[in-house]
């Protein structure tokens, strides 16, 4: 008998150290990629928030040219802008006059005629990519620049005296 033929033949596999070796350096990879990656996020994010402001300042100050100087969330009366009565429905007013037809006065319709002439300005809400939301926190007080803390609770917060409008998140609110 030819001794080689008792001999089973085995195939050859990893050894546990070749198996190690190669799990480390994938480590060694993923720790310097997850970091480069991560930060192209952060800066997609923030690029994508400059965009969504540049849209909403823009639709905004377009509002406030074609209804006689007042901004979104407020309605006009005799001549002159009136605040709402209350944030809510300012909220909802934002809303209505950037997405449907609006009138000279501010007061909205989903269909377009003579009198619902203007816009609309959107079609719907930018999302804040930072905490995805496209929801506006209207301000009927303040002028947007000091006294008010952003929360999170909104993607936006829009000062309806003013037409500012600003991230609703506490690391973004001045871009």
């Amino acid at each position: 008998m030819d001794p080689d033929s008792t001999r089973q033949t085995h195939p050859r596999g990893f050894t546990l150290v070749e198996l190690l070796i190669v799990v480390v350096i994938l480590g060694v990879i993923a720790a310097i990629a997850v970091p480069q990656f991560s930060s192209n996020t952060e800066d997609a994010k923030l690029s994508q928030l400059q965009a969504n402001l540049h849209v909403m300042r823009e639709v905004v100050e377009r509002y406030h040219l074609q209804h006689s100087g007042f901004y979104p969330g407020a309605q006009k009366t005799d001549g002159s802008a009136i605040m709402l009565a209350s944030a809510v429905q300012a909220r909802n007013a934002f809303y209505d006059q950037l997405t449907l037809y609006t009138s000279s006065k501010g007061g909205t319709a989903s269909v377009r005629d003579a009198t619902f002439c203007y816009g609309p300005y959107l079609r719907e809400i930018p999302v804040n990519p930072f905490n995805g939301l496209n929801t506006v926190k209207c301000n009927m007080t303040d002028d947007g620049f000091s006294g008010v803390v952003a929360d999170g609770s909104s993607g936006w917060l829009f000062f309806v005296k003013t037409g500012v409008i600003r991230a609703n998140d506490a690391a973004h609110v001045d871009e």
